[in-house]
C-alpha cells in the first residue's frame, strides 16, 4: 500500500499528536484509492504539494492519521488541536522535528537558533528543508502532512503570504500532504511553483460508498463478537442490522455521520457529538456571514427547504441582488455542494442530516 520511503523521524510525533493519530485511525478501513493517488504523485514528481479535499466528516483526518501510522517517518501536524492553528506554533513544532531529522542525518552545521518567525516567513523552514534534501538517499523522501488547513488562522500573517508560510519552492524529494474542506480557488492561500495535485474525495462517490459499507460491516462484526461474549442466548446483531438498514441507504458517504449514528443506534437520543459538530458548523457560518445579516438568515431559510437551488432562484425569491447572494454562499463554501444543472450552478448543503438539523434549529427559534 505504501511504496515511498520517508526519511527517519527520530523525535517521533509530539505527544499531543500521537493521541489524535491513534484516535483518528481507530477502526480504519479501506481508502486504498487515496493512498494509491498519494503514491502515484510521489512516484511521478520529484517534489510537490498533494491536497486532499473533502466535505466535513468524509474521513480526511482519518486518512491522514492512518497514512502516518503506517509511515512513522512522516512528519505530522494537526491544525484542529487548540492553539495549533497559528503560524508561530506550526513553525516551532515542525522546525524542531526537522532539526532533529537533519542532525540524525549527520548534518553538523544545522542551526538550532530560531529566528523571529513572524518577520522571517518561510526562510528558516526552507533552509531546513534544503539541508535535509541534500542528504537524502535516492530512495528516501521527506514528507510533511498538515491536517485541517481550512482552520488555519491567517490574521497574524501578512496579507498575501502562504498559509503557515509554506514555501513557494521546494527542494527535491520534499512533499507536503495537506487536507482541507472545499474552498474557492482564489482563496487557497497558497502561491507555489512546484508540482501540485488536488484530490477531491467527492469525485470518488463509488469508492466512498464502498468504504462506508465496509466500515458498517466491520462495525457489525465487532459488535456481534462483543455481544456474543456477553450472552449466547440473544442475537442482538440481527437487531442492529435491522436498525442500520433503516438508518442508512446505499448512497451514504459521510464517515462522521455514520460513526455517530452507529454509536447511538441503541439510544433514543440524537448523537451528542453530531449535535456539537453541527453546532460548530453553524457558528462558523454565522461568523463568516456576520456582515451580511439578516440576508444570510433569509438565504439559510431557503437552503434548508429547497435542494438544490441556484443563485438566480434565491435572488428572485428574496428580491435581492445576485451578487449579494453569491458573497454569502462563497463564505459558506466548505459546507456546500455545487452541482451543474442545465448549465447553471445549484447549491445544497453537503449532507442531508446537516440540512435537517439546521431546519430544526430554525423552527425551534420561532
Amino acid at each position: 500500500m505504501f511504496n515511498n520511503t520517508p526519511v527517519k523521524n527520530p523525535r517521533g510525533h509530539p505527544k499531543e499528536f500521537k493521541a489524535i493519530i491513534t484516535e483518528k485511525s481507530r477502526n480504519f478501513v479501506c481508502r486504498e484509492f487515496v493512498f494509491s493517488a498519494i503514491n502515484n504523485f510521489i512516484n511521478q514528481y520529484d517534489r510537490g504539494y498533494f491536497t486532499i479535499i473533502g466535505d466535513p466528516g468524509i474521513g480526511k483526518s482519518a486518512i491522514l492519521a492512518h497514512y502516518v501510522s503506517q509511515n512513522p517517518g512522516v512528519v505530522y501536524y494537526n491544525v484542529e488541536i487548540t492553539g495549533k492553528n497559528r503560524v508561530e506554533e506550526f513553525l516551532t513544532t515542525i522546525c524542531t522535528q526537522l532539526i532533529e531529522i537533519a542532525q540524525h542525518q549527520g548534518s553538523k552545521n544545522v542551526t538550532t537558533n530560531f529566528p523571529d518567525f513572524t518577520t522571517e516567513g518561510s526562510a528558516f523552514l526552507s533552509l531546513l528543508l534544503q539541508q535535509i534534501s541534500d542528504r537524502l538517499h535516492p530512495e528516501q523522501h521527506l514528507i510533511i502532512t498538515i491536517d485541517g488547513c481550512d482552520r488555519i488562522d491567517i490574521n497574524n500573517q501578512p496579507r498575501g503570504s502562504n498559509i503557515f508560510y509554506l514555501p513557494r519552492y521546494l527542494p527535491e524529494k520534499v512533499y507536503f500532504i495537506l487536507t482541507r474542506r472545499p474552498f474557492l480557488t482564489d482563496k487557497s492561500g497558497l502561491l507555489i511553483e512546484n508540482p501540485a495535485q488536488s484530490f477531491d474525495l467527492s469525485a470518488y462517490s463509488e469508492q466512498n460508498r464502498a468504504d462506508i459499507q465496509e466500515y458498517i460491516k466491520s462495525y457489525l462484526d465487532e459488535s456481534c463478537h462483543s455481544e456474543s461474549r456477553v450472552s449466547e442466548e440473544k442475537n442482538p446483531g440481527d437487531v442492529s442490522l435491522n436498525m442500520i438498514e433503516q438508518a442508512f441507504d446505499d448512497n451514504e458517504t459521510n464517515f462522521m455521520y455514520v460513526r455517530e449514528i452507529l454509536a447511538a443506534i441503541n439510544e433514543d437520543i440524537y448523537p451528542p457529538n453530531l449535535q456539537l459538530y453541527y453546532q460548530n458548523h453553524l457558528e462558523k457560518m454565522n461568523l463568516a456571514a456576520s456582515k451580511q445579516q439578516p440576508m444570510a438568515l433569509q438565504v439559510l431559510n431557503i437552503l434548508v427547504q429547497e435542494q438544490p437551488i441556484s443563485i438566480e432562484a434565491i435572488a428572485e425569491r428574496l428580491d435581492a441582488d445576485e451578487y449579494e447572494i453569491k458573497v454569502i454562499l462563497d463564505k459558506w463554501r466548505e459546507f456546500l455542494h455545487l452541482e451543474s444543472i442545465a448549465a447553471e450552478i445549484h447549491y445544497s448543503f453537503y449532507h442531508a442530516s446537516f440540512r435537517d438539523w439546521l431546519r430544526q434549529q430554525i423552527e425551534s427559534n420561532f
